[in-house]
């Protein structure tokens, strides 16, 4: 994350070496304690910020070069504006974790849970006594949470079960967190949100659901009707050599589950969708293919229809009903009418 920085001075207006030094690490900024614990005085900096070779970012934080703020430097900024232990967290973090492509709009920072600061403008400051210190960052790098801690930062804050899914299974998909980090983190919580939850979450999500709407088929549809597992994240070969990933395949009864997370895919996607399915028709079984609404509001129905599937083929299992009122109860009683007359 580091970045070169060209920070101003001329013949009478020479910034201390080891203010240099700090700057260069910090993509550019530093605090006002940094600059006189370096040896310029308070006049020093008045003046540099007067005549505009120094700006303030954040009280008592400055930027020692002209032009834009790079991200680097703003995450510097708020870093260093919240004082001791203060580290890039939630949202932040999980961009520095690579568990996001997605840039938060405000920089999210945790501090020690026994400090209160005002929030620099653009930062939102969480509080926590379960921060990890001691950890060497690489030069030019500003301290953060790490993956697993990440994680559970925002599972705590979530306020939808989705969101909380979506988090763990995220992490395990790509590949940035582990099983035991993560339940070794989440207990060491003393106040956890959907505690009761997680722990099936992280088990789905270390055993190949990555992404909530598998999360939800294997949980909603498959287990809640006593459909057999389906092996996961299966690997296979595409026409042109390439290698690829089924969703859900029961290989027993060469029947293939595809799941679509986004609600909407372009022509070209929907393409490619369709050849795989008759790829996967013309070589292994057949694919039944399920958005977001067929695992949750129509999960009964799919099902349902998964279930018929198997049986053709060979399951000899029954449909469990989910509930009074699941479509499978509506089914067997319909059967059981039919049988009777």
């Amino acid at each position: 994350m580091s970045v070169s920085v060209a920070i101003l001075s001329d013949m009478g207006d020479v910034i201390p070496p080891s203010l240099r030094g700090l700057a260069s690490d910090q993509a550019g900024v530093v605090t006002r304690r940094q600059a006189i614990d370096a040896g310029m005085s308070s006049g020093a900096i008045a003046a540099r910020i007067k005549f505009g070779r120094w700006r303030r970012v954040h009280f008592g934080v400055y930027a020692t070069f002209t032009g834009p703020m790079s991200r680097d430097a703003q995450l510097w900024a708020a870093v260093l504006a919240a004082g001791p232990g203060a580290q890039l967290s939630h949202e932040t973090a999980a961009q520095i974790n690579r568990l996001t492509d997605r840039e938060a709009p405000f920089i999210h920072v945790t501090i020690p849970a026994d400090r209160r600061i005002t929030p620099p403008e653009g930062v939102i400051i969480h509080l926590s006594s379960n921060l990890t210190f001691g950890w060497r960052f690489a030069r030019g790098v500003p301290p953060y949470t790490f993956a697993e801690e990440t994680v559970v930062d925002l599972v705590h804050a979530a306020t939808d079960l989705n969101d909380v899914i979506a988090y763990v299974t995220g992490g395990f998909a790509k590949k940035r967190v582990s099983e035991s980090r993560l339940r070794e983190v989440a207990t060491a919580r003393k106040k956890l949100r959907w505690r009761a939850d997680l722990n099936e979450i992280i088990v789905a999500g270390a055993g190949g659901a990555h992404s909530v709407i598998e999360f939800r088929y294997d949980h909603d549809v498959e287990q809640a009707h006593g459909l057999p597992p389906a092996a996961k994240q299966v690997k296979f070969t595409k026409p042109d050599g390439s290698r690829g990933y089924r969703d859900r395949y029961y290989e027993k009864y060469k029947l293939i589950v595809e799941l679509d997370g986004k609600q909407y895919h372009p022509p070209e996607h929907r393409g490619l969708d369709q050849d795989r399915d008759n790829d996967a028709a013309a070589t292994v079984g057949s694919t039944l293919r399920y958005g977001w609404a067929d695992v949750t509001s129509r999960r009964c129905g799919s099902a349902r229809q998964v279930h018929a599937a198997l049986s053709k083929r060979g399951y000899p299992g029954p449909f469990v009903p989910c509930s009074p009122t699941c479509a499978a109860f509506a089914v067997a009683a319909d059967r059981q009418a039919r049988t009777t007359t």
